[in-house]
């Protein structure tokens, strides 16, 4: 049974921002999606030469000051600046003012944005200019710029909120995770309003030399956007992208008083792990289909209401066959009857930030009943990859609950259910 027992505390969507490979707001971000654009393409954030791996999904001609001031945006790290710039946009787009709020009121305001890495060019940098230059020249702006709790805080500082806020690392299910501490903050009435999401800037010359290393990494240099292909048998690694997302969610009793539109309510949510492996998944998907049976125990729904799945969806080999198998085990004959996508087909594979942005194509199915596609998919990886996986083109449909997905290293397994708001 779900633990919700007051029908106001229901958690609900009013807002959404987004900074991705493929939109740095999230009307762009969607039109985009829906028309299957890639975001692959060369690395031009430093000189690749040397790598194996010469190919990203960057975020291409963003201006930090979108979502803070200058001088702030030359102290801040990227990933802060993601985070800004995202949060901003969905306060706007929930129709949010704080500036008349009482301190009443925005101490029942949570901020929740996690990473899986935080600001970690500041300490190459850091470490580059002691060797160059000295000590003495190393940014005093340097400690807080790469805390990974600093998107959270920066973005609750902008407002002046001052409830709850907080920063989970978690890998790969960063983000997803932030989305279960919203229900639970909401349900137990702790809160009125969160933003939560996801926000990383990962590309740096050492993390693609060691993913790389590690055979993660799509090397198909010569095609990058068509470098990310999940479920397709030539599949050979995920694409590295930046970028985050974030998104309001408000008690149903708050959102209704104040008039807002609600997008879609987020129902469930769970967390396992696979106790097994540093970066592997566990072969048979035990890990993940518990937690998305549990995420559906939790939103008190049945695996034959979901009709949409937003996939993990990494296009590595061990990835994509595992988390398929772990949809058969949770879903059962459903498994073939509901459609499965991944987005990172066209935004690469966003880490911490990669749950919340796959919330973005759920909660836009929903809203606008198209289904994003997952592009490269020319073959699938049969028999094991035998879904519907919305290969190459986006889908019209009726989807009224959604689930997401967020599988990280050491076997974080974080999923989140969402469906159509009905008063």
């Amino acid at each position: 049974m779900p633990r919700l027992t007051d029908p106001s505390r229901r958690a609900v969507i009013t807002g959404l921002g987004a900074v991705t490979p493929i939109g740095n707001d999230h009307p762009t971000f969607w039109a985009n999606a829906v028309v299957g654009k890639s975001g692959g393409g060369p690395i031009t954030h430093f000189d690749p030469s040397g790598l194996d791996v010469r190919i990203a999904a960057e975020v291409k001609d963003f201006d930090p000051t979108v979502g803070m001031d200058r001088k702030m945006a030359r102290r801040m790290s990227r990933f802060i600046h993601f985070a800004m710039a995202a949060g901003v946009e969905a306060v706007a787009d929930a129709g949010l003012d704080f500036s008349d709020w009482t301190p009443e009121q925005r101490d029942r305001v949570g901020v929740l944005v996690y990473t899986g890495g935080g600001g970690m060019e500041q300490v190459i940098e850091g470490h580059d200019t002691i060797n160059e230059r000295g000590a003495r020249f190393v940014s005093p702006f340097a400690i807080p710029a790469l805390s990974g709790s600093m998107g959270a805080c920066m973005l609750s500082m902008e407002y002046g909120l001052t409830g709850p806020v907080q920063t989970q690392v978690a890998a790969c299910a960063s983000s997803v995770i932030s989305f279960l501490d919203a229900i639970r903050m909401i349900e137990r009435g702790e809160v009125d309003v969160i933003l939560a999401g996801g926000t990383e800037a990962p590309l740096l010359k050492m993390g693609f030399a060691a993913l790389s290393n590690m055979g993660a990494l799509s090397k198909r240099n010569d095609e990058p956007e068509k470098a990310s292909r999940p479920f397709d048998k030539d599949r050979d690694g995920f694409l590295f992208g930046e970028g985050g997302a974030v998104l309001v969610i408000e008690s149903a009793e708050h959102a209704m008083e104040r008039g807002a539109t609600i997008q879609a309510e987020l129902v469930g949510a769970a967390l396992t792990a696979d106790a097994f492996h540093i970066s592997a998944p566990e072969p048979t998907g035990r890990g993940a289909a518990m937690a998305m049976t549990k995420a559906m125990r939790d939103a008190d729904v049945a695996p034959d209401e979901i009709d949409f799945i937003v996939a993990h969806g990494t296009s590595t080999p061990l990835n994509d066959v595992t988390e398929t198998r772990a949809i058969k085990s949770a879903f059962g004959e459903h498994a073939y009857k509901t459609t499965v996508s991944s987005p990172k087909s066209m935004v690469g594979h966003l880490l911490g930030g990669a749950g919340a942005v796959a919330a973005l194509c759920g909660i836009g199915a929903i809203r606008e009943g198209v289904i994003t596609p997952t592009i490269n998919l020319d073959e699938p990886d049969l028999p094991e990859c035998d879904l519907d996986y919305v290969p190459k083109v986006a889908r019209e449909a009726k989807v009224d609950t959604v689930m997401v997905n967020g599988f990280g290293f050491g076997g974080q397994n974080a999923v989140a259910v969402f469906r159509r708001f009905e008063a």
